[in-house]
């Protein structure tokens, strides 16, 4: 059974709810039988990358917000990772477009590292504080899950899977994805956000339940979204 996220490198939910759905995977009696396919989403195309300002500094100054309330906001969504066990380092992040990041967790993807490309990505980002839009950084983060570098060098100097970046966003907006993460199983579940285990838990044995069936539309389980970051940067 296939699970597709919609997701964005630099969304703190997304990795918050990327280790949600594992916790439930790994109580799953058929997990061997899940397939994950990521899935691109950018909530700013436009970015810029710039190495020269940090991300509590870009969030203040795009939201019209102070300092103080920049890093209150930020407090709260490290504190969300800290129970995840995660670290988001915001002091270090740097404000990085991730179109490249998502061509790269594609190439990934064609080599069935998909998902080991994701986790090295978003832990790049939020904790490591790299630049992922870096063409020699993304290289390395690569090679380290086990890229050829010169194969990713070469993508990133063509027009090479820009294509599919751009065909997972508008598959997005044709299915309704508002914010991200948002988690569809098997085409007929969706969860939007990063929502309590128990509904990763009880989605997961329900999709599991309808997977002999097909073409059903995507059901919402709640009527709530979950913590997620939308188009308009709100998070």
């Amino acid at each position: 059974m296939k699970i597709e996220i919609w997701s964005d490198i630099v969304c703190p939910f997304c990795y918050i709810g990327k280790r949600k759905l594992e916790r439930a995977l790994s109580k799953f009696l058929h997990q061997n039988s899940i397939k994950i396919e990521w899935k691109s989403f950018q909530l700013n195309p436009d970015e810029k990358t710039n190495p020269s300002i940090s991300t509590i500094e870009n969030l203040a100054k795009n939201k019209g917000w102070s300092m103080t309330q920049a890093n209150e906001a930020v407090s709260y969504v490290k504190n969300m990772a800290i129970q995840e066990g995660l670290v988001f380092n915001y002091d270090k992040t740097v404000v990085a477009n991730t179109k490249n990041g998502h061509r790269l967790i594609h190439l990934a993807q064609q080599q069935g590292k998909g998902d080991q490309m994701k986790e090295r990505l978003l832990q790049a980002y939020f904790t490591d504080g790299l630049n992922i839009d870096d063409a020699n950084t993304l290289a390395a983060l690569g090679k380290e899950v086990g890229l050829d570098e010169k194969t990713i060098l070469e993508m990133l100097s063509s027009d090479q899977l820009f294509e599919d970046v751009e065909k997972d966003i508008y598959e997005s907006r044709l299915i309704g994805v508002s914010g991200v993460p948002f988690f569809v199983f098997d085409r007929k579940f969706g969860i939007s956000g990063a929502q309590p285990d128990e509904v990763f838990d009880q989605t997961l044995e329900k999709a599991w339940s309808e997977y002999s069936k097909e073409n059903n539309p995507i059901i919402m389980n709640s009527a709530d979204s979950g913590d997620s970051c939308d188009m308009e940067g709100n998070c």
